[in-house]
């Protein structure tokens, strides 16, 4: 919005010599960056009113849990506020709509997944949390299947609609490539960097069905890795910071091309969404290191997830941002591999597991790491992760 002012007055502003003050607003890298400090203060402004106004809506986690060997932890935790996510994605929206370019269909895209993942969480943590007041009898949250099905209708939406932009701006290829590691999109032997020969360009179902994996995908990945404090906040914070590079890049042609990645028009705008939900992840730490003051609950957990598989598919980098999400990666393979092993036996209390108890994090915390061990080195590898998936795009 406020870019948008920017632009209709640019002309005005130059006649009067203003434009050197306000011409900031024309760089989208200073946008971003801006956004990620804009989105930490506003957060960090509003946390304690947040969290006083939760507890006093009594919306805080009840500590339960199936797993016996995490009861005792669990309960330590009780009452803590949730839906915290509230003040992440408040913040990012409030960010986005202030410094993006909104008339930006990149933008627009960000802003449904955003609020539809957000909607879905909060109603999830909503019918959790309030059960006990409304009966016995009440559901504890929405069923699995409720939610799969959101979460893919949401992929299927935004899949359906970026492909759409992506056939805006030249070559319409290059937006819609299966950008596969180590793949050159351009070929260096043409001094006009025509796209190479070898280039997969998917189709509509195909793209889509990208698109709806990566969304749906993700957003549980990172519900699953939210367990302990800190932990999937810290880890969305380090690759959305991750993903703001890879808008620039995917946004700017000179870039992209040096970088034999692929060019798609209009999606440099998204470094504000991702450099937005970065400082808000980083704002919330705030509160959300341990002892926890808040939990971000799957108001921020599945909104989160899905918005970093939204920038993968968008930037047409989904093999790099997967390798940055290896932690959350491997949360969920834990999961499916104790769950899958533990049916296949039988299923029944001694059935097999492979892990102590999943997700493989409170695995690592029942064999003795203590819970800030498990998170400040899984952020650590985040890290490392992050800049190893960077690293790889200028190999080619």
């Amino acid at each position: 919005m406020l870019y948008l002012i920017f632009d209709a007055l640019r002309g005005w502003l130059d006649g009067v010599g203003l434009y050197g003050v306000f011409g900031l607003l024309d760089q989208v890298q200073f946008r971003a960056l801006a956004g990620a400090g804009i989105a930490f203060a506003i957060v960090l402004l509003l946390g304690k009113r947040v969290i006083a106004a939760l507890l006093r809506l009594k919306i805080g986690d009840p500590g339960m849990t199936d797993a016996d060997a995490l009861r005792t932890v669990s309960a330590g935790k009780a009452n803590t506020p949730t839906m915290g996510g509230l003040l992440i994605v408040g913040a990012a929206l409030v960010v986005t709509l202030l410094l993006a370019d909104i008339s930006a269909r990149w933008v627009q895209l960000a802003v449904v997944v955003m609020v539809w993942m957000a909607a879905l969480g909060g109603v999830d943590d909503w019918l959790k949390l309030t059960a006990s007041r409304r009966g016995v009898k009440s559901r504890q949250g929405l069923y699995a299947w409720e939610k799969l099905v959101f979460q893919l209708g949401c992929g299927l939406v935004v899949g359906y609609f970026a492909y759409a932009a992506g056939i805006t701006g030249a070559p319409v290829e290059a937006a819609h490539a299966l950008n596969i590691p180590f793949q050159k999109t351009y070929d260096t032997g043409t001094p006009t960097r025509e796209l190479s020969d070898s280039l997969i360009v998917l189709t509509m179902p195909a793209y889509v069905l990208v698109a709806t994996l990566m969304v749906a995908g993700m957003s549980n990945a990172v519900n699953i890795t939210d367990g302990m404090d800190g932990l999937a906040a810290g880890i969305s914070g380090v690759v959305a910071l991750g993903a703001l590079a890879l808008a620039l890049i995917a946004g700017t042609q000179s870039w992209a091309q040096t970088l034999l990645v692929p060019y798609v028009p209009g999606t440099a705008e998204l470094a504000v969404v991702a450099g937005a939900l970065g400082g808000a992840c980083l704002g919330f730490l705030w509160f959300n290191c341990s002892p926890a003051q808040v939990f971000m609950g799957d108001t921020g957990a599945l909104c989160l997830g899905a918005m970093i598989g939204f920038l993968a598919v968008a930037t047409r980098q989904e093999f790099v941002v997967l390798l940055m999400c290896g932690v959350c990666l491997a949360e969920i393979a834990s999961v499916v591999i104790q769950v899958g092993c533990f049916k296949m036996t039988g299923g029944h209390p001694n059935g097999r597991r492979v892990f102590r108890v999943a997700p493989y994090h409170h695995h690592l915390h029942l064999g003795g790491w203590t819970e800030q061990q498990v998170v400040v080195r899984f952020w650590i590898v985040t890290a490392v992760l992050t800049v190893i998936a960077l690293a790889s795009i200028k190999v080619r």
